[in-house]
């Protein structure tokens, strides 16, 4: 009895020690080794390319906020951004929006689809105020993409065509040409995996990091 019990203690010590530390350490050391920048979260100076960014409150000088950058879609901005009320907060009226897993006060939001039915009429009114939320930052024929939520709500990337729609927005506060941005937009953009995966796609943070060099 006491054999089994000290071979049972042992295998149990082992298998402790190799799998919950030694697996898992050396594990991070090939993971840090081979690709850091990935292993790290895929974090730049700005944020991560890998979460979708709230640009709504970016300082454009002499034009609406956020016109001067390039926008992901819209799971934290518009109707669909659910207002989080900090403990004690005055003059603070809680919503429930839609998709909302960034919160600028850095209170953690939720991420997940709104579930909203295609005859759903919360979804028809949204739609409504995202068009016209475009629009008055200068984006007169808004994407598909742009008036709608992914299904995660955390999708950093947009399609070509999403950004591509976006630069007269951009070109008119920053005063950049729109050849330019069109350019920009070609080199930054991702094609499909091995040509047919998936579609081409453009990460929005990167697109901007590059935006601000262009400038």
């Amino acid at each position: 009895m006491v054999t089994h019990i000290r071979r049972s203690a042992i295998s149990i010590l082992v298998m402790t020690a190799v799998f919950g530390f030694v697996y898992m350490l050396a594990g991070t050391g090939v993971s840090q080794l081979i690709f850091p920048h990935q292993a790290n979260g895929s974090i730049t100076s700005s944020g991560s390319t890998l979460i979708g960014q709230d640009w709504t409150a970016t300082n454009c000088p002499g034009h609406p906020k956020g016109s001067c950058v390039f926008h992901g879609r819209p799971d934290d901005t518009g109707p669909y951004a659910a207002v989080v009320c900090a403990p004690g907060a005055k003059n603070c009226t809680p919503s429930s929006g839609g998709d909302n897993p960034l919160v600028a006060s850095r209170v953690s939001g939720e991420s997940g689809a709104s579930n909203l039915g295609p005859r759903s009429k919360v979804l028809l009114d949204n739609t409504k105020q995202l068009i016209a939320y475009w629009k008055a930052l200068g984006v007169n024929d808004p994407t598909p993409d742009l008036v709608t939520t992914s299904g995660s709500g955390l999708d950093p990337d947009i399609s070509p065509a999403d950004a591509m729609v976006q630069i007269p927005m951009v070109s008119s506060a920053t005063g950049i040409p729109a050849p330019k941005l069109q350019a920009l937009i070609k080199v930054h953009t991702y094609r499909a995996q091995w040509g047919f995966l998936g579609s081409d796609y453009i990460n929005v943070l990167q697109l901007n990091e590059a935006l601000v060099r262009l400038k």
